[in-house]
Parts: C-alpha cells; sequence; structure tokens
C-alpha cells in the first residue's frame, strides 16, 4: 500500500529535488510576472464587472460614472505600487507586510496583519476560481449549474501544479497569462480603433433599460448616491489585490532580488491600470451594461426578469470581434483561464507567509519545511482545503463572494504604510548627509499618501460592505488571529518546560532500575522482550500478565516454568477482562511504592506484513502504550517482532542465551 502511494506522489508531482538545488529554482522576471501578477491582472476581468453591478443599482445612466471610478481605483493602485516598491528594497527577506509591521509596528499588530493575509489568500483562491467557473459556464452554456464541482476541481488541480515546485508552476503558467495579456491588448487596440474610426457597434446589453433600484430612486444625487459611488469604488478595488504577493515572494526571485521585485511590481501596476481603465471606457462607449437583479431589467417597458449578463470581457469581445468568432472564444477562453490562474498568485503567497509565520510559532511546525520539490507543500494542501470548503459554502457565487474580498488586504496595506512611516522616521533619526536625508523624507511622502488612501479605501470598504458579508471576513480573521496566539502560547508553554535550567540535575544517574516485561503469553515476541530487558541488566526485573480466569493462570504459568525462566512472574487478575485499565493501576502503584526508582515497561510488538493484516489484530499493544505515555516518571520500551524474520535475526542471537548469565 505504501508503494502504491508513494509511485502515485511521484507520478502526480513528480521526483524529490535536493536542497542544494533551491537555487536553481528562483525566478527570472519573466517567469515571476505569471506568478506573482496573475492576481492583479486577472482581477481586470472581474474588478469592471462588480463596478458595473454596483452602479446598476441606480439605473442605467449611473453607469456612465464608472470610467471615472475606475481612474480613483488606478490611482490608488499606482501609489500602492510605488509603496511596495520600497518595502521590497527595505525588507527583502519575504515577510513582506508581516515583517514590516512587526518590527515597526510590534508583534500583535503584525500578527493582526498576517491573520488578514491569511484569509485573503483563501478568498483571493475562491474568488477567482469562482469567477473563472463561471466563465467557463459562458462558453459551454451546458455546464450551468455545476460551478461548484468545476471550481473545486480546478482547486485540486491548481494544488497539484503548485506541489510540483514553483519554477515549474511558474513555467506552466506563464503562457496562458501572456496569451491573456496579448487577448486583452489586442481586443483593446482593435475596440479602440473602431470607436476613433466610428464604427464600434453596441453592446447587446446596451438595448436594455435598466430601473434604479427601491433603494437608489434617486439615481447618483444626494447621500445615498455618494454612498453608492463609494460601494462602487470599494468593489473595484479588488482590482488591488495581489500586489503585495511580490513583497512576500522577493526570496523566489533571482539577484538581484529586490531590484527585480521592485521591476515586476511597476509592470505589474502599469499593465493592470492600463487594462482596467481601458476596458471600462469601452463599456462606456458600447452601452455595455451589467445587472445582478433582473427584475430591475426592462426591454420596451416590459420586465425581463429571466435575461442573462455575460461578464465584461465576453460582452465587449463579443461586441467588437462578433459573437462566436474565434477571437471571441479565444479572449473569453483565456480569460476565463487566467481567473483560474490568478489563484496561483496566493498558492505562492500563503504558503510563504505560513512558513514564516511557523518560524515565528503563531502556526504549526508543519508548515516550515519544504516539500520534497522545495515548495511548502503542507501550506498548499491547507489554502486548497480552505478554498475549497468557501467555494462550497458560497456555492461558488462571486457576487456572495467578493463581498468578504478586499478587507483583508487592505488591513494589510493600510498597516504596512504605517510600518514604512515608523521606519523612515528610524531612519531620519540617524546621522545622514543630505541627499541621503532627501530620498528618505520623500520616501516617507510616499509611504503617507499610501497610508492616507488605503486607510480612507479601509474605511469605505468596511462602511459599505459589512452588512453585504464583510463581517464575515471581521470575524474570520479575529477567529485566525486568536487561533495564532492559542498556538503561540502553546508553543511558549512547552519551550518553558523543556528547557534544561540546571544541568547538574539533569546528568545524574538514577539510583535504581525497575524493569516490568508485559505479556500476554510467553510467545516468540515476549521472549525477545524479555531478553532485551534482562540485556540491560535493571536491578529489579519481572515478567506481568494480565489474566481473566483461572484456564489463563493455568497456561501462563506452566509457559513460564517450561521456558525455565530466571525472572519472576507476576499474575493481575482482571475479573471484568479490563486489560489497559488493570496494567496502569499496577504502573502507577509500582510508582507510588518507588517513586525513586526508574521504571521501564517492556511491551512486545509483532508487525504483520501487510496493512490490511492489522484488522485482524486487536492492536493491544498500541492501545497500551498509548495509556502509559500518559504516567509521570515511567519509560516506555517498544520490543518490535517482525513476521517471517525470526529465523534471521534470532537464529545469530542463539548462540548467546542471555539467560545463562547469572
Amino acid at each position: 500500500m505504501s508503494s502504491f502511494v508513494e509511485s502515485a506522489k511521484r507520478v502526480l508531482i513528480g521526483r524529490p529535488i535536493r536542497s542544494k538545488a533551491a537555487a536553481h529554482q528562483l525566478l527570472p522576471k519573466r517567469l515571476a510576472l505569471p506568478i506573482y501578477a496573475s492576481d492583479a491582472l486577472s482581477s481586470v476581468a472581474y474588478a469592471p464587472d462588480e463596478i458595473l453591478l454596483t452602479l446598476a443599482l441606480a439605473g442605467s445612466l449611473a453607469l456612465i460614472k464608472s470610467v471615472w471610478v475606475g481612474v480613483v481605483v488606478a490611482c490608488v493602485l499606482a501609489v500602492v505600487v510605488l509603496s511596495y516598491r520600497q518595502t521590497v528594497h527595505a525588507y527583502p527577506s519575504g515577510g513582506g507586510d508581516y515583517e514590516v509591521v512587526t518590527t515597526n509596528l510590534g508583534p500583535s499588530w503584525g500578527l493582526l496583519v498576517a491573520s488578514a493575509l491569511l484569509v485573503d489568500y483563501v478568498l483571493t483562491v475562491a474568488v477567482s476560481i469562482s469567477s473563472g467557473a463561471n466563465y467557463l459556464t459562458t462558453i459551454f452554456p451546458g455546464l450551468r449549474g455545476s460551478e461548484v464541482p468545476i471550481a473545486v476541481g480546478l482547486i485540486i488541480f491548481l494544488t497539484l501544479v503548485n506541489l510540483r515546485g514553483t519554477r515549474e508552476a511558474g513555467t506552466a503558467f506563464a503562457i496562458p497569462t501572456y496569451a491573456y495579456m496579448i487577448a486583452i491588448a489586442v481586443m483593446i487596440i482593435v475596440g479602440f480603433v473602431r470607436l476613433f474610426m466610428g464604427n464600434l457597434p453596441m453592446a447587446d446589453s446596451a438595448a436594455y433599460d435598466i430601473h434604479a433600484a427601491s433603494s437608489h430612486l434617486d439615481g447618483l444625487t444626494g447621500l445615498g448616491g455618494v454612498f453608492l459611488l463609494m460601494r462602487a469604488f470599494s468593489s473595484g478595488c479588488a482590482a488591488l489585490t495581489g500586489v503585495e504577493a511580490i513583497s512576500n515572494g522577493v526570496p523566489n526571485f533571482k539577484r538581484p532580488k529586490s531590484r527585480n521585485a521592485g521591476i515586476t511590481l511597476l509592470m505589474l501596476g502599469g499593465i493592470a491600470a492600463s487594462m482596467m481603465i481601458s476596458i471600462l471606457v469601452l463599456a462606456r462607449y458600447t452601452g455595455l451594461q451589467m445587472v445582478d437583479d433582473t427584475s430591475m431589467v426592462y426591454l420596451h417597458g416590459s420586465a425581463q426578469p429571466d435575461v442573462h449578463f455575460a461578464p465584461v470581457i465576453s460582452q465587449l469581445a463579443s461586441t467588437i470581434f462578433g459573437d462566436g468568432s474565434l477571437l471571441f472564444i479565444f479572449v473569453t477562453a483565456v480569460t476565463g483561464f487566467i481567473l483560474i490562474l490568478a489563484a496561483n498568485t496566493a498558492f505562492n503567497g500563503f504558503p510563504t507567509l505560513a512558513s514564516v509565520l511557523s518560524r515565528d510559532s503563531f502556526l504549526p511546525r508543519q508548515l516550515y519545511k519544504r516539500g520534497d520539490r522545495l515548495s511548502y507543500s503542507n501550506g498548499i494542501m491547507a489554502l486548497a482545503v480552505g478554498a475549497s470548503a468557501l467555494v462550497i459554502l458560497f456555492n461558488a457565487s462571486v457576487t456572495r463572494l467578493i463581498q468578504l474580498y478586499v478587507v483583508g488586504v487592505f488591513v494589510s496595506f493600510t498597516l504596512s504604510q504605517l510600518g514604512m512611516i515608523r521606519h523612515w522616521n528610524k531612519r531620519l533619526r540617524l546621522p545622514q548627509n543630505g541627499s541621503e536625508r532627501g530620498k528618505v523624507l520623500r520616501s516617507r511622502s510616499v509611504n503617507i499618501i499610501g497610508f492616507m488612501m488605503t486607510g480612507f479605501v479601509l474605511a469605505v470598504v468596511l462602511v459599505t460592505k459589512f452588512t453585504h458579508g464583510a463581517w464575515i471576513t471581521v470575524l474570520l480573521i479575529a477567529l485566525v488571529f486568536t487561533i495564532q496566539r492559542l498556538i503561540r502560547r502553546h508553543y511558549d508553554t512547552i519551550r518553558g518546560q523543556l528547557r534544561v535550567e540546571d544541568w547538574h540535575s539533569r546528568r545524574a544517574l538514577p539510583s535504581r532500575v525497575r524493569a516490568l516485561v508485559l505479556v500476554s503469553n510467553l510467545s516468540k515476541p515476549s521472549m525477545r522482550a524479555i531478553a532485551t530487558a534482562r540485556a540491560q541488566a535493571p536491578i529489579n526485573l519481572e515478567i506481568v500478565s494480565v489474566v481473566s480466569d483461572l484456564e489463563e493462570e493455568k497456561h501462563i504459568r506452566r509457559e513460564w516454568k517450561e521456558s525455565g525462566l530466571p525472572v519472576p512472574l507476576t499474575l493481575v487478575a482482571s475479573p471484568f477482562r479490563d486489560i489497559t485499565q488493570i496494567v496502569i493501576s499496577y504502573v502507577r502503584s509500582r510508582r507510588q511504592r518507588s517513586p525513586e526508582e526508574m521504571l521501564v515497561v517492556y511491551i512486545p510488538e509483532f508487525l504483520v506484513r501487510h496493512w490490511w493484516e492489522n484488522i485482524l489484530h486487536n492492536q493491544m499493544a498500541l492501545r497500551l502504550s498509548r495509556s502509559l505515555l500518559r504516567i509521570p516518571g515511567v519509560v516506555l520500551t517498544i520490543v518490535p517482532w517482525k513476521l517471517g524474520e525470526d529465523i534471521q535475526v534470532d537464529g545469530r542471537q542463539s548462540v548467546n542465551d542471555p539467560f545463562k548469565r547469572q
């Protein structure tokens, strides 16, 4: 069974990679871009959707404001990118926001940032994969209603790819990511050419009339309109997610690491901002519309509750290239694929951050070390499980999941900017010349602007989305934060108990050693356990057997006499046939009778050849060992005996009979 599992593992994730080969797994910029930028680039596929969906609550006329909302989002993106360029240079170790905040604001604030990022990474996978599944159902309408199993299957696929290693994943995802950028670029260029030539057609959705929701009958006027614009802005800020992943992944870049990470950040910001604004402009001039509640949709005065609106990019591709054309299919297909790959950013960011937190004792130690392929395999598996749970829980609904999104990343953005301000303030206290001081002041100014912008966005997101689902994210962040504090407390307690305070007392040997051999009968495994105990030369040695009736007692006494063992036999009665509790009580009484002695308990255990054979045996040795381990001051020794190997082992030992020794 184990060999089968190992073979399957090698087929799925490949052969193990030596630790010294880690340097060869570093990423050049051409591979780092598709790995770390796919999340932010893919946001172009659903951020415009969310802006239009939100503005549609105020009716069709409100959609003309979408471009300006996109411009404001792009400005925030530019500031965040510039801010994180400074982070990757100042803190290149890969701790990202967590390291920045912990160093400058304290461990509790750092842990809050880490909790927010962990939650956001899980949501990134859930949102991106769900959006990708929705795009696939657009291409293949027959798959509608199967979004959940499709999404879970895609998560499993990404998990397997990432388990194969960072570089291999980057190579696999580079082509589709660049194909997506080319497809969107071609669509934008052709769209603007047709716009300037005056032959840009109107979108099919432009024929519909969207009535304002009952809560926004005044459109974008008054306080309600301002609130709706802020909500649209907060939804559009989903385009900023993934920017922070590069700061966590700096150690994976080729040298010079910080410089290459900074260049990748600039490329990411420039491409994402230009794509999003261009799409919103084309959507404006094609009259493209999106709405979540189809009861608001009318055509020539009649309600159209059954109408279906495709995602923005699908509508644009259909309008510009023609519905069913090869270019339409290509754009829609690669967009759906990039949404799937966007989750790959989280598959790199989450395990790396989890490893750092594990190193600092805030997460289980299993998340710290790399797996066979030099990837943080346990972190990858944990992310996959969490994202799958969210997809199932929210039925792969992007609209429902997006409400939980963004909160976590803007918590980290805001606190990271504040941490960088403290970082520059510390630098200003050091002696430096005029040019160096001027550079620090300029850097601090960027972070101050970034702090004000991201703080404002965080406030807007919390105010506008709290009742729509953001409260769940806040609750999850608080839960993850509390769990990590408890884990750290546990590790601190364990370290305190394991630390040697007095080396002299710990070096001292016990005055006496008493040995007990637990047997049910004098079989070959029992005889080996007795021989092992005898070879250790304890001061006192006894054989202990639990008997439940007279027949068992007669049988074990007869075997003991026939064996000629020079070791006393102790029989413990068990009238109710409970072996475990009887043994524990006997061992405890021995410990209490002679507390100054070291008590060593030997348990014979025979090992079967095949896993299924364990079902046929009662595993008494295993249950006894688990119970005895809880008794203080007792040393437990398991003596294994493998079926079929007794001739090879015992044959060599029979020359020397240990029981002849006096």
